[in-house]
């Protein structure tokens, strides 16, 4: 049904929701930038193309729509499936952890795991906090920064923190200057044009957050048409993916205050990671959707050469890669891994 009568027949959300779903389905395509599957995408697109509350359709499943409301909602939805494009660039909208954020395709669309760990016990100064006081954190380095969303959770996050964002990219950094601009913190965050370390030169920081381009080689060049739209220099993390992440552990030390910790997310890289550096005791943290995927990693452990090797530490087994498909493509940078 194209799209000028799917605005005639149909008048309700719930008759829009239906015809979405049938159209995603036909259409073949592919989820994970916020959401996990047809029926996620068009309630996404329902709830925010109506600037409806975003957490429930159900109360508004039966209201009646208003013509231009209907020709929005038919327009986005054939949109999704001409264009191929995420619902969060048509809609100029993505949440992370009920935070709203401005995007478009000068950013990938945010869905980090950082951004639970951040919103969670791990950082509450509770008994299973990583940091012992959240408000004795004062200084926090966003690398990779995009759209500005880990800075700005950060800035919720620890209250008497400076934060500094850096990114590479001139649209990245516009994108992430609306984004604080609208926080309303803007004289919190700090916002650095250039490579990685390079702008902030000799700081020292608290907290390092990182979550740089980590695709490798072979996925980049499999990227389905949704992936396509994002752009690949936040995506693209070389061969084996960890380009950026050897780079980031190369300086991380000289940049962390003593008590400090970096948090970096990698993908499902971690027995490369563990096998190239033997010396690091990384700590693997695991959130709602994902295993082993994010690592923190504290000064005061971080070995000399001198040193032997740390032993492991023990985490929670790994999901095999067909367990976990869906909250890959939900949340991870890249597509669903191949079942093996």
């Amino acid at each position: 049904m194209p799209a000028r009568t799917a605005a005639a027949c149909l008048k309700t959300p719930r008759d829009f929701l239906r015809w979405a779903i049938s159209r995603f389905n036909t259409a073949g395509l592919v989820y994970g930038h916020g959401t996990t599957g047809a029926l996620d995408e068009a309630a996404f697109i329902i709830l925010e193309g109506l600037r409806l509350p975003i957490d429930n359709l159900e109360p508004f499943l039966d209201a009646r729509l208003l013509p231009d409301e209907r020709s929005l909602l038919a327009g986005l939805i054939e949109a999704r499936v001409s264009t191929r494009k995420p619902a969060s660039y048509l809609l100029g909208r993505a949440y992370v952890g009920g935070v709203p954020f401005y995007v478009d395709e000068r950013v990938i669309v945010p869905r980090s795991f950082i951004g639970e760990l951040l919103r969670g016990e791990m950082f509450s100064g509770g008994g299973a906090s990583l940091i012992a006081d959240p408000g004795a954190v004062l200084r926090v380095l966003d690398l990779c920064t995009g759209s500005g969303c880990l800075a700005i959770l950060a800035a919720m996050a620890f209250h008497h923190a400076q934060i500094d964002a850096v990114d590479l990219s001139p649209g990245a950094l516009e994108v992430a200057q609306r984004n604080i601009g609208e926080s309303g913190m803007a004289d919190r965050i700090s916002l650095f044009s250039g490579d990685l370390f390079a702008p902030v030169r000799r700081a020292r920081y608290d907290i390092i957050l990182t979550n740089p381009p980590y695709v490798g080689a072979a996925v980049m060049a499999a990227l389905p048409p949704e992936y396509a739209h994002e752009p690949a220099m936040a995506l693209d993390g070389g061969g084996d993916g960890l380009d950026l992440v050897r780079r980031i552990l190369a300086g991380a030390a000289e940049h962390l205050a003593p008590d400090g910790g970096i948090l970096c997310e990698i993908g499902e890289d971690r027995e490369i990671l563990e096998a190239e550096y033997p010396r690091l005791p990384f700590m693997w943290l695991d959130t709602q959707e994902s295993s082993g995927e994010v690592f923190w990693l504290e000064a005061n452990v971080w070995p000399v050469s001198s040193k032997k090797p740390a032993p492991p530490k023990t985490a929670a087994p790994r999901r095999p890669a067909a367990a976990k498909g869906a909250a890959w493509a939900a949340r991870s940078k890249g597509p669903p891994p191949k079942q093996r």
